[in-house]
């Protein structure tokens, strides 16, 4: 059992370290307020090997571990937060689920112009009345000749997506549930109003009003959503990633300011309360880090552990986001203002607690795994009940 990074992982850090100094640290600030995705930095990204590491080389990606898609998040956060969605959108979530399941023409129109930084792919998955229950979707995909009429919508995804990987229901059941790719210049579909998430990022509903979609924009059909729901162990170790590398660069900003702010005369690291905070993080950090470092080397030699990811997930949420809100504490009125990014780092940590799987799911599937049954979130039918 080693805990060290090989030579070849410390090197790949270093590497990525470098760059991020050398293109990320300017601009970092900026860069969080906008509000759009940042393309031109995700060029970058390709022309650095960062997008698509996890990805079979012939498929356009790096080859590499699920662990160099960790590190790398981790180092471009520690410079420039904002820019770890880069890494996160290319190489975790739905374009991971592309690439292991889109058909050779797919992956030359839909996950070529995602690795190469040109389109933005976005997940439609979440309906207003299905959200952690999401096998009670209702967007429906009806036959018409070869292929398929969609009807329905989702809330919540990114409304500059080029294209989305949406979820539909062309059966009943859980086994009448696939998914199918959608550009968002087809006829019928329209995006509604843009809001706005606490964490700053845009999101609108999109409607499918009997958008056409042809045999071979099918990326699984009826019987595709466990496979679909595999890819989200991984998805989860990118999300974990995030979360705690907030946490660390929060860390790290409110020790420097800790170091370098005095008062009453000395510096505030000499305070004894402030002391046993920086203690507690530095402990959480470093017990969540083993976690997620455990649940992504194990994922890169089989398939990503449903308790392995839960642990890290769930673990990596909370401290991410409980270092950003005592970094906040310790800097006071400055790390609470927007001249800072470790309020930007607080707001958007606190959606990870959210998304991919809320920290109560995550508590309920652990729960599963530790009684060995399955607790049924769903109240019993009125036949069970009359038994």
């Amino acid at each position: 059992m080693n805990f060290s990074f090989s030579e070849e992982q410390n090197l790949f850090a270093e590497s990525v370290r470098n760059f991020a100094l050398k293109h990320l640290k300017d601009g970092a600030l900026e860069r969080a307020h906008q509000e759009e995705f940042p393309r031109e930095m995700a060029r970058l990204f390709h022309e650095q090997g960062l997008m698509g590491i996890t990805i079979p080389e012939e498929d356009g990606g790096q080859g590499g571990t699920l662990m160099d898609a960790v590190i790398a998040i981790e180092q471009i956060a520690l410079v420039c937060p904002r820019s770890a969605d880069i890494i996160q959108e290319g190489n975790f979530g739905a374009v991971r689920t592309l690439a292991q399941y889109a058909t050779p023409d797919q992956k030359e129109r839909f996950l070529k112009p995602v690795l190469e930084g040109r389109e933005i792919i976005a997940v439609g998955m979440t309906e207003p009345d299905a959200g952690s229950a999401t096998t009670d979707l209702k967007t429906t995909a009806t036959p018409d000749g070869k292929g398929w009429r969609i009807k329905g919508s989702k809330v919540f995804p990114n409304p500059h997506a080029d294209f989305y990987l949406v979820y539909v229901r062309f059966g009943p059941g859980v086994g009448g549930i696939g998914s199918v790719l959608i550009r968002r210049d087809a006829p019928g579909f329209s995006i509604g109003k843009t809001s706005q998430f606490m964490s700053g990022a845009p999101w609108a509903p999109i409607f499918f009003d009997d958008v056409y979609v042809a045999p071979e924009d099918v990326l699984l059909p009826a019987g595709g959503f466990k496979k679909q729901i595999q890819g989200f162990n991984a998805e989860r170790i990118g999300n974990a990633a995030r979360s705690l590398a907030y946490g660390r660069y929060c860390f790290n900003e409110a020790r420097r300011y800790a170091t370098e702010r005095n008062q009453f005369g000395r510096p505030l690291c000499e305070f004894q309360g402030l002391q046993w905070k920086f203690a507690d993080m530095k402990v959480a950090i470093e017990a969540a880090q083993l976690l997620l470092y455990r649940a992504a080397s194990n994922a890169d030699v089989g398939l990503p552990s449903a308790e392995e990811t839960t642990l890290a997930k769930l673990m990596c949420n909370q401290v991410g986001f409980n270092a950003a809100h005592e970094a906040i504490q310790i800097m006071g009125g400055l790390g609470y203002s927007k001249e800072t990014l470790v309020e930007y780092c607080f707001r958007r940590s606190r959606g990870w607690m959210i998304a991919g799987g809320s920290i109560e799911m995550m508590k309920n599937r652990l729960a599963e795994l530790i009684f060995e049954r399955r607790f049924p979130q769903r109240p019993p039918r009125v036949e069970e009940v009359a038994r």
